[in-house]
């Protein structure tokens, strides 16, 4: 199963990965980007993996 987080140190807030797959990218009260479950369905790993790619901070971490 795929997994993913988000290193809100390192993000700014362009919520790119929220455009492309919001089912597992949530943005919080001042903008930035995070996951409730680290763990992403099978069904949406593909979604998830576009998403953290389309962050130009690379603050999203994949782990296969």
């Amino acid at each position: 199963m795929l997994t993913v987080r988000v290193d809100r140190g390192k993000c700014q807030g362009h919520n790119r990965c929220n455009m492309i797959c919001p089912e597992v990218y949530k943005v919080d009260e001042q903008g930035y980007s995070y996951v409730e479950h680290e763990e992403v369905p099978p069904d949406l790993e593909e979604k998830a993996r576009r998403g953290a790619e389309a962050c130009p901070e690379d603050a999203i971490v994949v782990i296969e």
